[in-house]
């Protein structure tokens, strides 16, 4: 007697790419950290004298070290959906490696400040240029000012399609919501169009 084996069907595992992107010291690398499930990649350097007048750090004047290339983690969303995460380095100088590290990502998370605002326009005018979808994330520091979604959407002049909510960069819980907030304005925007319907023909009373 022959016997079968009915194995189950082993499940897809879907991946995505999505990039953290935004200005100098606003909290791209705590946010990547805390969101990965893996130790993160970092690629952090010293700061030294050279980058005096050269790096924006007043509002950051107890940060040590900057990232050179990248920061990169890992988050599993659910059992067939896994992302990789690559944080940009945010001062000028590194902004040539930006092409590299956001190929292949279907949305990028711009993390902004609110005690620089100004800073995030950069990140905005990359990916508006580029046509790749992305949602605006606040990281709120401690004894920062303030302020609603909505005053910052209009000093970001952002379009109204454009999502932006608030973050703990800390947090593995809020880092994970902005993260699946991101994928499904994604998801959203690779959505097709509805096909229109086709129209019908017009009858008047009478005539076939």
């Amino acid at each position: 007697m022959d016997y079968v084996l009915n194995n189950p069907p082993r499940k897809r595992i879907t991946s995505a790419k999505i990039v953290v992107a935004g200005g100098f010291g606003v909290g791209k690398t705590t946010f990547v950290g805390a969101m990965s499930e893996i130790a993160p990649v970092r690629t952090e350097a010293l700061m030294t004298s050279a980058g005096v007048g050269i790096d924006e750090v007043s509002a950051s004047s107890s940060k040590l070290s900057t990232t050179v290339a990248m920061d990169f983690g890992r988050i599993t969303l659910a059992d067939d959906l896994v992302l990789y995460v690559f944080g940009t380095p945010g001062q000028h100088r590194f902004w040539f490696m930006w092409d590299d590290i956001v190929h292949g990502a279907i949305v990028a998370v711009v993390l902004v400040d609110t005690r620089r605002l100004a800073d995030g326009f950069a990140s905005i005018d990359y990916f508006e240029e580029r046509g790749l979808p992305f949602i605006v994330a606040v990281n709120q520091f401690d004894g920062a000012r303030r302020y609603t979604l909505d005053q910052i959407r209009e000093a970001l002049s952002l379009p109204a399609d454009v999502m932006i909510m608030n973050c703990d960069a800390r947090s593995r819980d809020s880092t994970k919501e902005v993260l699946i907030a991101a994928s499904e304005h994604a998801l959203s925007k690779l959505a097709p169009e509805p096909a229109p319907l086709p129209k019908r023909p017009v009858r008047v009373r009478g005539v076939r």
